[in-house]
């Protein structure tokens, strides 16, 4: 057989077995039950995934503070001064060495990619598309790690504040996004941090549950909430053991101790919310159960 012939039959094979999988798989793509998520090589809630999502802290501040026209450091006219003011000659110095001038470049590079060079401020339009831009890193971020305790509540708060958020649908949005959360860190077996993220989604659903019953037609019950709150005290339990066994285990000396002390500091935090919670419900009990004044 000659190496055309061979070549002919190589892609007829290969145009067969591409009409097939086409025909084959149209209805698994329109299929909306095998319709799940992307997840590139599995970096979505690996370690990796953690990693890359405090690596994304920067980006994420910049377009923040940009979308609420605080941001941006104003490139200034290195000639311009305030009238009436001399022109400062800096002192001499020693030639820095070459090490250092490098340095010192590449921190140039780093501040002017935030410096904004345009003396007109940000339209309306404009800080929307960075709000916009904000709220989908951070939604990246919190795909890339659920666990993670800043980029969840940083993301809650975009979806809960309307001056913040970009999309309609903000509280029903937020109420998924807390329920996911739990039910993501609840499984985190290995490390006390999940459990304090789950904490901090249960208090976020309360915060929604006590908003919804203060409106004229309140949809949830204080039996509900009081539920919420057992969930709650679960996810204080479900942390104080995991970080017991951690002191145990000298798992804690691995963190730096900024790391410690945000841990001690978020939940000596939720305790108060809890604490707050807890009143909060007996309150609308009592109100509930008062006798009502007869006209």
């Amino acid at each position: 057989m000659s190496r055309n012939s061979s070549n002919a039959i190589s892609l007829c094979l290969i145009g067969s077995g591409v009409c097939a999988w086409a025909f084959a798989g149209r209805p698994l793509v329109a299929n909306p039950d095998l319709d799940v998520p992307l997840n590139p090589l599995g970096i979505n809630g690996s370690p990796y995934g953690e990693v890359f999502a405090m690596a994304m802290q920067g980006s994420i501040e910049t377009y923040f503070h940009g979308g609420m026209g605080t941001g941006g450091h104003r490139h200034e006219n290195a000639n311009s001064r305030a009238p009436g003011t001399e022109k400062i000659v800096p002192a001499a110095k020693s030639k820095p060495s070459l090490e250092q001038r490098l340095e010192d470049f590449l921190a140039s590079l780093n501040k002017s990619s935030e410096e904004s060079t345009n003396p007109k401020a940000a339209s309306e339009a404009h800080r929307r598309y960075l709000r916009r831009q904000t709220e989908d890193k951070l939604r990246f971020a919190y795909q890339l790690d659920p666990a993670h305790y800043a980029n969840y509540n940083s993301l809650h708060f975009f979806l809960t504040e309307p001056e913040l958020g970009t999309r309609p649908a903000l509280t029903p949005s937020a109420a998924k996004l807390a329920e996911d959360t739990i039910q993501y860190c609840l499984k985190q077996d290995n490390d006390p941090r999940p459990a304090l993220t789950a904490a901090a989604a249960t208090t976020n659903i309360l915060e929604l549950m006590f908003n919804d019953y203060r409106g004229q037609r309140p949809r949830f019950s204080t039996l509900q909430m009081r539920q919420y709150l057992n969930l709650l005290d679960h996810c204080i339990a479900r942390y104080v053991a995991i970080a017991r066994r951690w002191e145990e285990s000298k798992n804690w000396e691995l963190l730096s101790p900024q790391r410690v002390a945000e841990c001690d500091e978020r939940f000596t935090f939720i305790c108060k919310i809890r604490d707050a919670g807890s009143e909060t419900i007996d309150n609308f009990e009592r109100k509930s159960h008062a006798p009502q004044a007869s006209n």
